[in-house]
């Protein structure tokens, strides 16, 4: 496996440095003065896919897109594309190329599609897209990771590798048609398959998103639950998970089962510490009970702290950030912000309502600073951006309809969950997935006129 230089990492997974960290930013959201920054490469307008034709996506001017893996297109071993296609990062290949490894959240139980397997009755994993920006079309799609289950996100490593989550936490007395535990998190280098081996000393939870910390090789861990919480994996060795290490819990200093999900004021800072989880594989309190929160429970129980829904993760200039999707009074999602040199957690951003920002998911920062966010929420989804100057602007939205054009797709187009937003090496490719029906855009354009 080929380790990435740390300027490769950042530059690689959009991970750029800026000087003051979107205090700006908060500032101006939290005195409500974005609506008229909303369109900063100017207003969008539907504009036709360059591989079908259709107005899948709305788009600034100057910008343009193309689709370049749907779910059902045949891959290079002839088996078709998963469907429900979410977390993704972009890497730099060979020959100028950049190579994607995507996952899949795939939740029933159906039979694997690769042939590097955990477990055969699973139907989720990942696969690896090598686009060519020179021809601007794929030149291989391959299963990289199957037989795993609801691959929700996950993150880049700076050793070239990409980490696939499973959010959830079913085995063979959930669901028979399972053979294995599931809830773990599994390794994929960029340029090979996986070994399909569980990272188990990295907990079984209903994981999200990881982020590595490449100056330390700590990794952060996101997990999708209403009462959710923030972990780091301390490796014995950076760079060798398999090799296990220890798992811990975030929590506010002196302030136990501190609930963060409501009631924070702008700018909200804290000191925070680590509790240990001294058994991460342990998924269940009570199997009889299906208690799902077994690694959760043991960092409450040791004081740790409570967000909402914790699904995206992104790290750099040597900060880590986090969304809440459903945190804040309105339900519609938090920014977090955390210094593990300061040891302190910030709340960059807390969304007053869905027309500024509706339930962030994935995010990935910009290699021009800033972060780009995918929204999963309640209405018309986007593709936002926060700037590194306190501007929220909208990058991408979905068109209205797409009436069973593409692979038997029937149904409105519009509100479909947005997954995966990654920049290509160079950064002038913006990569990002619509979940259903499963498609992977290339988008290009002027992104320097607008900050992102």
């Amino acid at each position: 496996m080929r380790t990435l230089s740390r300027r490769s990492f950042l530059l690689a997974t959009g991970m750029a440095p800026f000087a003051a960290p979107f205090t700006a930013l908060a500032e101006r959201l939290h005195m409500g003065l974005m609506p008229e920054d909303s369109f900063a490469y100017g207003p969008l307008r539907a504009v036709p896919d360059e591989t079908t034709g259709l107005p899948l996506l709305q788009l600034p001017q100057g910008f343009r897109y193309r689709s370049i893996s749907w779910q059902g297109d045949l891959m290079s071993n002839g088996q078709p594309t998963p469907p429900l296609h979410d977390g993704m990062a972009a890497f730099p290949g060979p020959n100028g190329t950049v190579v994607l490894v995507r996952n899949h959240e795939v939740t029933v139980p159906s039979g694997s599609f690769g042939e590097h397997v955990y477990d055969p009755r699973a139907a989720g994993g990942t696969t690896t897209i090598v686009f060519d920006p020179m021809t601007e079309r794929p030149v291989s799609v391959t299963p990289s990771l199957s037989g795993t289950v609801k691959n929700c996100a996950g993150g880049p490593t700076p050793w070239g590798s990409w980490l696939s989550c499973e959010e959830g936490t079913a085995n063979t007395s959930d669901d028979p048609r399972l053979a294995k535990q599931h809830g773990y998190i599994f390794e994929v280098p960029h340029d090979g398959v996986s070994s399909a081996q569980p990272l188990s000393a990295m907990g079984c939870f209903w994981h999200e998103a990881i982020a590595v910390d490449p100056a330390t090789g700590i990794v952060y861990e996101t997990e999708d639950r209403t009462q959710a919480g923030l972990y780091r994996f301390i490796p014995k060795t950076p760079g060798r998970l398999a090799e296990g290490g220890t798992l811990q819990m975030l929590a506010i200093a002196r302030r136990p089962q501190f609930d963060t999900r409501r009631d924070q004021r702008p700018l909200a800072t804290y000191d925070i510490e680590w509790v240990d989880i001294p058994e991460p594989d342990k998924p269940h309190v009570d199997p009889l009970a299906k208690d799902t929160h077994g690694v959760m429970q043991q960092g409450l129980d040791r004081g740790g702290a409570i967000f909402a829904r914790l699904e995206g993760a992104s790290f750099g200039q040597g900060r880590l950030y986090v969304t809440a999707t459903s945190g804040g009074n309105a339900s519609m999602g938090q920014v977090w912000e955390l210094d593990p040199r300061a040891g302190t957690l910030r709340l960059v951003f807390e969304s007053p309502g869905a027309d500024v920002l509706n339930m962030p998911d994935n995010i990935c920062l910009s290699p021009r600073g800033g972060l780009a966010i995918c929204e999963d929420g309640t209405r018309v989804q986007r593709l936002q951006g926060l700037t590194r100057d306190g501007r929220i602007i909208t990058l991408a939205r979905n068109n209205i309809l797409l009436n069973g054009q593409k692979h038997g797709f029937i149904g409105d187009f519009s509100n479909r969950e947005w997954a995966g937003v990654t920049y290509s090496p160079d950064g002038k490719w913006l990569f990002a997935n619509i979940q259903v029906p499963g498609v992977t855009f290339a988008i290009t354009g002027p992104w320097s006129d607008g900050g992102l």
